[in-house]
């Protein structure tokens, strides 16, 4: 009895929950689902789909079914970008469950070829139609760029503001280029595509940059060329020393200034480097100083020795009165002391190096006339284990007085080397155009 009570049990907890399911809730919808209205959705579904394709190109071959939301394409397409629309296109259909693409891509020549050919056709055909507008424009740009290049042509506006030819030719260059892209603009607006005008200049501006890194050393030098032209520190043909290197200035260019050196040597040096240099400008002012050392005995009266050395230096005809020479003890040596001489000398009509080398040779023939000679070095000998001999001692001579001499420096030509000046003036015709000019400001 008990387990007949424990099976029944177990049937009524097992059929309890089949019972509940069994019962409807308010929530349930009630009737059946309507196949009738899920027909016709596919078939606007499919209608939608094929007024799509029938509107665009490449898409004539391919059919279209819709059964309960999927789509399932077939056909042939022209390409394979055309098949990768198709998937977009439909699946941007309200109601599409899945899509089935069966279409492949056409490999048929003449169908590939036609759409080719016809793109071709239309594109040669506009171009036709597009060549009117595009002449008025080009002939607008260069009637644009013809006025810019006869305005820059003109020479007295800018040579009036620009102090020199090289600033005036850089205004003219400067206005040619606003001319011309005053031009461009004017076309691209013409044939209505002046977006592309911001396309242009940010791609000028990107290779600006690449190319102010590539040639820096280059806009280096333009830009100092443009400052020495500016205030320059020298004159063609002035005598200057530019990093170690000496020598006539022959020519100033936009990329190089070119020294003549004293050995006919045609010295090109940056002028960027000229321009961060020391310079020194032997000709600016027209009087220079020579000096030069010549030794004499430790024992010789250098007064009188100074006295005579000044007779000789202002005797002499291309030494200048004013500033006076000057004679000076220079330093004391082991067997000697240096006397210092100096003289002035006008470079107008002189030539230093001539005038200082005649100095030299007359001081020194003079002192050696007066008793004064140049003593040669003097070494003392120790000698150890030797018999001592008795030393006999000389009677002191008496120092050597000076003579009035008479100074021939008559013979000697101190002009500069006619042929050198010649050599000079033949070079400043070679190269560039000079940028030096004799109007402009001097620092």
């Amino acid at each position: 009895m008990n387990k007949l009570a424990a099976g029944f049990l177990y049937v009524l907890l097992f059929l309890a929950p089949l019972t509940g399911l069994a019962q409807e809730t308010p929530d349930q919808p009630a009737g059946t689902i309507d196949v009738a209205a899920d027909e016709s959705t596919d078939s606007a579904i499919g209608n939608r789909i094929g007024d799509i394709l029938s509107e665009l190109d490449g898409y004539e071959d391919v059919s279209v079914e819709v059964d309960s939301g999927i789509v399932t394409l077939d056909g042939t397409v022209l390409d394979n970008a055309a098949l990768e629309r198709l998937d977009r296109l439909v699946t941007r259909v309200d109601g599409v469950v899945e899509i089935q693409n069966n279409v492949r891509e056409n490999t048929d020549l003449r169908a590939r070829l036609e759409p080719v050919a016809q793109r071709f056709r239309d594109r040669l055909f506009q171009t036709i139609a597009f060549l009117p507008l595009l002449a008025v424009a080009l002939l607008s740009a260069l009637l644009i760029g013809w006025i810019g290049g006869r305005v820059a042509r003109l020479r007295q506006p800018w040579e009036r503001v620009a102090p020199n030819a090289f600033i005036a030719e850089i205004l003219r260059t400067a206005i040619r280029l606003a001319f011309w892209l005053a031009a461009i603009v004017v076309a691209l607006d013409i044939l209505g595509t002046t977006a592309l005008l911001g396309t242009f200049l940010g791609a000028a501006g990107i290779l600006g940059i690449a190319l102010g890194f590539a040639v820096r050393d280059t806009v280096e030098n333009f830009i100092a060329s443009v400052m020495l032209s500016l205030r320059q520190p020298f004159r063609p043909n002035d005598l200057v020393e530019i990093e170690g290197n000496e020598g006539r200035v022959i020519r100033l260019t936009s990329r190089a200034t070119t020294l003549l050196s004293l050995d006919g040597n045609h010295i090109r040096i940056p002028n960027s480097t000229v321009f961060k240099a020391v310079i020194t400008n032997y000709t600016r002012h027209p009087a220079r100083r020579f000096a030069f050392d010549l030794g004499v005995d430790a024992d010789s009266d250098l007064g009188a020795v100074r006295e005579l050395g000044l007779t000789t230096l202002q005797g002499l005809d291309f030494v200048l009165p004013a500033p006076e020479p000057a004679v000076w003890v220079a330093e004391v040596g082991d067997s000697n002391v240096l006397m210092r001489f100096s003289g002035w000398v006008t470079q107008q009509g002189t030539e230093f190096n001539k005038a200082r080398g005649e100095a030299i040779r007359i001081l020194k023939e003079t002192l050696e006339t007066a008793g004064y000679g140049l003593p040669e070095p003097i070494y003392r000998v120790r000698m150890e284990d030797i018999t001592e001999q008795p030393v006999v001692k000389e009677a002191p001579k008496p120092p050597p007085q000076p003579k009035a001499l008479p100074v021939e420096s008559e013979s000697a030509d101190m002009r500069p080397d006619a042929g050198f000046e010649r050599m000079v003036e033949a070079s400043k015709d070679e190269g560039e155009p000079n940028l030096l000019s004799e109007d402009a400001p001097q620092e």
